[in-house]
């Protein structure tokens, strides 16, 4: 019996964001957390892979002085 690929994530929650951008979920919180957008509902925060990228790109583009 095969299964079916699992649909891409289109959001993460703060713990695994932190796990793709390579820091700490601590650090992400501190650091992180308040230059990035995301979508609340209740308690639960979820970040965009494609806000995570965009905020990536952009401050890639800052550290290239």
């Amino acid at each position: 019996m095969t299964h079916a690929p699992e649909p891409p994530k289109l959001a993460l929650n703060p713990q695994d964001a932190a796990e793709a951008l390579g820091v700490s979920p601590d650090f992400f919180q501190q650091h992180l957390c308040h230059e990035i957008r995301c979508v609340r509902r209740g308690r639960r925060r979820l970040y965009p892979i494609s806000e995570l990228q965009r905020w990536l790109d952009g401050d890639a583009s800052r550290a290239g002085h």
